[in-house]
This record gives C-alpha cells, structure tokens and sequence, in this order.
C-alpha cells in the first residue's frame, strides 16, 4: 500500500428488517423542525410514507415536505430545499428514497446558508464549507449509490448543463441512516439493475488504479464477487431477502470511502456518464452500464496486469494458455455478460443520445482517468463506440 490515509465515517447504520425503529430515538437528539424529502410518490404507493410521518409525528416534529426529487437532482429543486430550510428553520433534513433523493439532501444542508452562489462556490469552485450544515437523516429504498453513507453529492445544473459531483467531509455525511432490503422490493426491476451496475462501476472506479498489493483491492474483489452472486440471484427472484440483503450492503461498502482507502482511483466512467445523464437525463447505473465496456476496452492495454487480474480474481476465468491481452478481453467479455444479463442497454442511442450531443459530451467532460488519463478526443471515441 503506497499511499497513507486517515479514514473516518460518522454515519450510524441501522440495517435490517425492524431498522425503522429506530428513527424515533435518533430523531429526540433534533430539534422540532424536519424537513421531510422524497421522490415522486412511490414511498406513499409502499406505505412508507405513512410509516415516517407516524413516527415524526409521534416525536411531535413540525414537518415540512419536499415532494418530486428527480432521479438526477436538479439544482432549482436544491435551492427550493434551501429556502424551505431556511424559512422554516429546519433542524433536521429527513431523505426518504434513493441516492438522488440524499445527494439533494445533502446539497441543501451546505447550500442552506451559504453566502453566494452555492453551484459556483461547491460544485464549480469546491471551496471549503465554512457556513452552518443541517443535519441530514435518511431512510434508505434503492440500492446503488451508497449515498446513505458519504458525503458525496451530484446535482445538474439544467441551465448551464451539467451535471457536477463533489464529496464532501464527513461532517456532511447522513448522521444515521435505515437500511431495510424490504423497502428496495417495490422498486422497478429496470431500476433494481441500474442500481446493481452503479454499485459495480463504484468497484471498478476504485479497483481500476494502482499497480502495488494493495489490501484494499483484495476487498474490492470480494464485494464485486458478492455483488454478482446476489445479482444472478435477484434477477430471478427479486424479493429473495439474503439477495437484496447482500446487494445492498454492497452499495454501502462500495462507496462509504473504504474501498478506495490507499488508492488513486479512476472515476472518469462516472465524469462521461454525468454529462450524458445532464444532456438525456438517463437512468445513472444504465448510462454507465453503456460506457463502461468501450471505456474498459480503450484503457485496458495501460493496465493490463489489473485486467487480466480482474478476469481471474472476479470473473473465475481460467487464463493458462492466454495472452495477457486475451485474458482482458475475457475479463470485459464477462462483465458485458453480466450488463446483459441485467438487461441494461449497451448503446447510448437507447438512452436517448443523439449523435450530435457526443462532441458536446466529450467537451464538457471533466478530464481524469486511472490508468490513462483522457483528454476530449479520447472521451469522443469512447462515446462513439458505445453509441
């Protein structure tokens, strides 16, 4: 392990079937005031909803709701977050839904009181947070962005369009967090598989860097083997309890920042697909289930001992008798296997991109990489093989 690191994670987890019973006791250590935040109202169709409001409404909380968060936050719906915060003097901000419905949450508790323009000074400029934080709880129903227990949050500016990322400290992240499988069984099975690739490309992104022995890409192996088990398991039943279990805790290891510790790491999958998803607003798993395998397949030769790596320890390839570029290939063969198998789309054309969007796409890319770092024309190939 080359590189040193100080890990911290104040998120407290309650996981489980009875796990919602607890937001009672976390909620008496908060003031009156939640700010009570979910999606389009598939919360209120499970019961959930009516759950929470019970429980708040026992801990004799003054609710202010936030209703409709899009599956790829918007930045007017974060600044209507922050005015509420304000004018209702919000002690707590309470996410109910996916990693969207948190990533909104979490941008309104740094945005609520800053001075300026909190898209230039956070997600343009990444200035410290110097002003006051609002707490944020969350009641976790999709599996996928591990949002519950990280301070990240990605919002799209659809003014400016673009669709930016940034992590903050742990001080932003969810205070606690309720993770009960049960909740993720009434989510679309489309929208299942999307969360199981956000969870893969969160491993990927992480596990595609470095050329030490690092501990930490042992336990990435782990988590991705786990993740593709359940997986296969869960495409055919998806109320298979152990399944959805093992799925989602996979989420939450896959990016609470313990699976990157010691690691440079990649990301730039994630940067392609946020200026796909600000030009066609895409499911965010399905956008990188379709840049993935031409993303992988363009950067392999620059680290081809990881690849072919990632083929024996992941995918359980027996590469006696191959190439190291033979066995790569086997490798990203198996993961195009395994989006089929979740039925996500392979091209960006199913997605709703145009061709003329590619170049607009590439440009406005942040510029990263892992093993190669990718300038526009790079990017543009990339997107054209996919497309």
């Amino acid at each position: 392990m080359k590189f040193d690191f100080t890990y911290y994670n104040p998120t407290k987890i309650y996981f489980g079937k009875d796990a919602l019973g607890n937001l009672g006791t976390e909620l008496k250590s908060y003031g009156d005031n939640v700010l009570l935040m979910y999606g389009k109202g598939s919360v209120k169709k499970s019961g959930l909803y009516d759950k929470v409001c019970g429980i708040l409404r026992d801990c004799g909380k003054n609710v202010t709701e936030l209703a409709g968060i899009k599956s790829n936050p918007s930045y007017s719906q974060l600044l209507e977050g922050a005015r509420l915060v304000r004018e209702n003097n919000i002690d707590l901000i309470l996410a109910v839904g996916g990693g969207s419905v948190i990533d909104c949450a979490k941008g309104i508790s740094v945005s609520a009181y800053c001075e300026g323009d909190p898209w230039q000074k956070y997600w343009v400029d990444f200035e410290p947070v110097e002003n006051k934080i609002v707490p944020v709880g969350s009641v976790l129903t999709m599996a996928g962005t591990g949002s519950e227990m990280n301070g990240g949050s990605v919002i799209t500016n659809e003014e400016k369009m673009l669709k930016n990322g940034r992590v903050f400290p742990a001080n932003v992240n969810p205070k606690f967090s309720v993770l009960n499988p049960e909740y993720t069984f009434t989510v679309p099975k489309y929208q299942m598989s999307s969360g199981i690739f956000d969870t893969m490309s969160h491993l990927m992104e992480q596990y595609f860097s470095g050329d030490d022995d690092n501990t930490t890409d042992y336990v990435l192996e782990g988590v991705m083997r786990s993740l593709i088990h359940s997986a296969e398991i869960a495409e055919k039943n998806p109320t298979d309890y152990e399944a959805r279990s093992n799925i989602m805790w996979c989420a939450t290891i896959g990016l609470n920042t313990i699976t990157g510790l010691s690691k440079t790491q990649d990301w730039e999958v994630h940067m392609i697909e946020h200026q796909l998803g600000a030009y066609t607003d895409c499911a965010h798993g399905a956008g990188l289930a379709a840049i993935s395998i031409p993303y992988y397949r363009y950067i392999c030769k620059y680290g081809i001992e990881k690849f072919v790596r990632f083929a024996k320890n992941v995918w359980g390839i027996n590469t006696d008798g191959m190439s190291a570029e033979q066995a790569a290939e086997a490798g990203i063969e198996k993961l195009e296997e395994f989006v089929k198998m979740l039925g996500l789309p392979l091209t960006l054309r199913e997605l709703g991109a145009t061709e003329d969007m590619l170049p607009k796409i590439a440009e406005s890319t942040v510029k990263g990489g892992g093993y190669k770092q990718m300038n526009a024309e790079d990017i543009l190939e990339v997107l054209k093989a996919c497309y």
